[in-house]
């Protein structure tokens, strides 16, 4: 063979040729972002006029008196409230900050006591009075919430909550805690492995329950996936509430949180931060990041709307101050590891992240449903955070059938990330829905589904259905499908918490101590702004007996009083003119990053990754669980025909409603002969029919004759089918052609002229 050289020259042009390609598209990039940001910042809108007031001046005293009464005494209750938040926070602070929850509960495994010791603990939840006891043929409950610079205990902080919803259906509820402070040395891989020994715990205490529910909110979600990801046979059902496991993903012009850590320089600011806490990072950090997303509401609109609602908002303020006021603590090496493989490396969705031991945390390695909840209103863990990770991981919806996993996906329309978990009609409405479907989630056949919660017509009962989607859904609801400027944002950052290892660390460790650190942490602003309020300044004094005198003798304006109208209306200017801000800053933040980045990346600076394409349906066909299931699509009986049938017509329908899924659940577990099959057994014969019926569901459907070679077993087989399917004339035009198909191949109704499924793949 003759080797052929290329021309001199050709090599160089080639590269150039893709740089200026590269360059072309950030060029169209930046046009985009400026352009989105552009249109949402301009035209400014007019303000609202104010309302008249009164001409006479008699009522324009008066209305002028009573208001300024109102206004002095909501002032001195507004300050009381604030006094006693404060308060309500130097106790917390000084018990150490215990969990939040509003449940009583008992001490289960203390993590500290563990061989890799790490500041978590296993706790149960004890079901208050009134409530049902705890059905041990239930499978339990166990909720892991974030430690994201806050507490535990937000999924259980109130009665309409995760923890509530669960308990009033009878399950026994487990919560995963965590101390304020860390152990020494602790790592995440630590708290992985104490909650491995929680979830060993929670089977020796409930051996004859199904596995355990897990439950992961916001940061706990990553928690929950690398737990899933390395004990597969631990793990229940997963629900996943507003989880960042795609930290790069979202739309442009939206969610600048993201861009934060690049324009930081990447992780060397938190590694700097820990280091000024003796070691530790310091929680209030993270917290103070996240009121940032919203100035208007953290210094402005919250306080304002306790100012005007003094007489009956107070409680509800301290109830969700006494969660959003503890502050707690991190390892460096913990924040670290968090920021370089969650945040700036997104390392998660790869598979790249350590286990330990040459291994790595894969989530194709999840067999466990998983359930997504979401919200496009969530500015902290946005829809892309939150699905991306599906389309990075699975190529397709049909290789997630072929894995026989199973992944549901809710989205909220407008409730923000702190709703998800503790809005109580939320708590009332997805997560009662999402418990009720999880007690039928081991029948639903393998695939992707957005579940669609709606109100039934003539009722007040809400309607599910798990609608089946495809990997182009999940694209089309993440934003971007490929960001090279994130790429460079790895490689910057890698470079720069290199330098300073090297040069900043030594000397920043040699000057903070212990005494220093703690004083810092004192005099942070968040914890500084309580502690200013509480009963340690002597000039808070006066307030307490004012505010009581407040109460005795309250006199609130009349509604119609138009100085109130205009108290709102200077309000709403503020709280505009600070969102306003916030929106420029916005524009700033995402223009400067792809500024940047984007810029970097278009000469070269990347990791040099290109996306993986979906393979084909008959690549597919050759994987070993694909091909063993499609060996088999003549071997069976009653079970596997049955189970068949049902496949079919859902995925003629696109879906399944609940009802129809309790009904199929009924007879998986009470009729023979599947009454008979273990858990593992009943949930490996869907899986096997899942890929069957989506790989060749031509050749399944004409190979059901064999399954039930007599007529009496094929009129059995049809009924039961029926039966779950429910009246015909609500299945829907598809699933009907196929009800018709079944019964033609069957020779039990009139044949059916076209097959209504062509074959997916090749068979022989």
């Amino acid at each position: 063979m003759t080797m052929v050289t290329p021309p001199p020259g050709q090599e160089f042009f080639a590269r150039g040729a893709a740089t200026m390609s590269r360059v072309l598209d950030q060029a169209q990039a930046m046009a985009d972002v400026v352009n989105r940001h552009a249109s949402a910042l301009l035209p400014i809108p007019r303000p609202t006029l104010p309302p008249r007031l009164p001409a006479d001046p008699v009522t324009l005293t008066r209305d002028a008196a009573a208001y300024a009464l109102d206004a002095g005494q909501r002032a001195l209750l507004f300050w009381d409230t604030m006094r006693r938040a404060g308060n309500a926070f130097t106790e917390h602070e000084a018990a150490g900050c215990p969990p939040v929850l509003v449940f009583d509960w008992e001490m289960v495994l203390d993590g500290r006591s563990l061989p890799r010791p790490c500041n978590y603990a296993l706790v149960r939840i004890i079901p208050p009075a009134g409530t049902r006891p705890a059905d041990p043929a239930l499978r339990p409950f166990v909720i892991i919430d974030p430690r994201a610079g806050h507490g535990a205990g937000i999924g259980g902080f109130k009665s309409d909550s995760q923890v509530g919803v669960a308990l009033r259906r009878g399950h026994a509820v487990y919560f995963v805690i965590f101390f304020r402070d860390p152990e020494p040395g602790q790592t995440v891989l630590d708290i992985t492995a104490a909650e491995t020994a929680f979830l060993h715990r929670i089977h020796a205490l409930h051996p004859q329950a199904p596995k355990p529910v897990v439950i992961g909110n916001c940061q706990g979600g990553w928690a929950v996936m690398m737990l899933a990801a390395s004990q597969p046979e631990l793990c229940g059902a997963l629900v996943l509430n507003g989880a960042p496991l795609s930290y790069w993903a979202g739309e442009r012009g939206r969610n600048p949180m993201r861009y934060l850590g690049g324009l930081a320089g990447g992780s060397w600011p938190a590694a700097l931060m820990a280091d000024l806490g003796h070691g530790k990072f310091d929680g209030a950090d993270l917290v103070l990041n996240f009121e940032s997303l919203s100035p208007a509401n953290t210094w402005f609109s919250k306080y304002y709307n306790l100012y005007r609602h003094a007489d009956t908002e107070a409680e509800r303020f301290l109830e969700f101050e006494r969660w959003w006021g503890g502050y707690f603590l991190m390892n460096r090496d913990e924040i670290r590891w968090i920021v370089e493989n969650l945040f700036i490396g997104d390392r998660f969705a790869r598979g790249e992240i350590s286990a330990g031991g040459g291994a790595t945390f894969n989530m194709r390695a999840v067999r466990s449903p998983v359930i997504v909840f979401a919200s496009a209103g969530d500015n902290i863990t946005p829809p892309g955070q939150a699905l991306r990770w599906i389309a990075d991981v699975y190529r397709d919806e049909q290789e997630i059938k072929a894995l026989g996993q199973t992944i549901v996906y809710l989205m909220h329309d407008e409730i923000g990330h702190l709703g998800i978990f503790v809005s109580g009609a939320v708590a009332l409405k997805e997560h009662s829905e999402i418990a009720e479907t999880l007690a039928l989630i081991d029948s639903v056949a393998p695939g992707l589904y957005e579940m669609l919660i709606t109100r039934a017509p003539g009722s007040n009962a809400w309607q599910v259905e798990l609608k089946e989607r495809s990997i182009a859904d999940i694209r089309a609801r993440s934003g971007e499908a490929k960001n090279e400027a994130f790429p460079a944002v790895a490689r910057i950052s890698a470079l720069n918490q290199s330098l300073y290892d090297v040069f900043a660390a030594p000397m920043v460790r040699q000057l903070v101590t212990e005494e220093s650190a703690e004083w810092r942490r004192r005099l942070h602003p968040l914890r500084l702004r309580r502690t200013l309020l509480s009963d340690r300044n002597p000039l808070m004094a006066p307030v307490a007996p004012l505010a009581e005198l407040a109460r005795r003798h309250r006199t609130p304006a009349s509604p119609e009083n138009p100085f109130l109208a205009w108290e709102k209306l200077w309000a709403g200017s503020i709280a505009r003119g600070i969102d306003t801000w916030r929106d420029w800053r916005d524009a700033w933040t995402e223009v400067a990053f792809h500024g940047v980045y984007g810029w970097l990346a278009a000469v070269g600076l990347e990791n040099g990754e290109t996306p993986v394409e979906a393979p084909s349906v008959v690549a597919l066909a050759d994987a070993p669980e694909v091909r063993q299931a499609l060996d088999r699509i003549d071997a069976g009986g009653y079970a596997e025909a049955v189970v068949r049938m049902m496949i079919l017509l859902a995925q003629a329908r696109g879906g399944v409603r609940r009802s129809r899924l309790a009904r199929s659940n009924a007879l998986l577990r009470t009729e023979p002969p599947f009454a008979d099959l273990t858990d593992s057994a009943r949930q490996a014969l869907i899986r096997e029919q899942t890929v069957i019926a989506s790989m060749a569901p031509a050749e399944a459907l004409a190979s059901l004759p064999k399954l039930l070679p007599t007529g009496a077993e094929r009129g059995r087989a049809l009924a039961t089918v029926e039966a779950v399917a429910g009246p015909e004339a609500e299945l829907g035009e598809a699933a009907a052609a196929m009800l018709a198909q079944l019964r033609s191949v069957l020779e039990l109704g009139p044949q059916a002229p076209v097959p209504f499924h062509a074959a997916a793949v090749p068979f022989d």
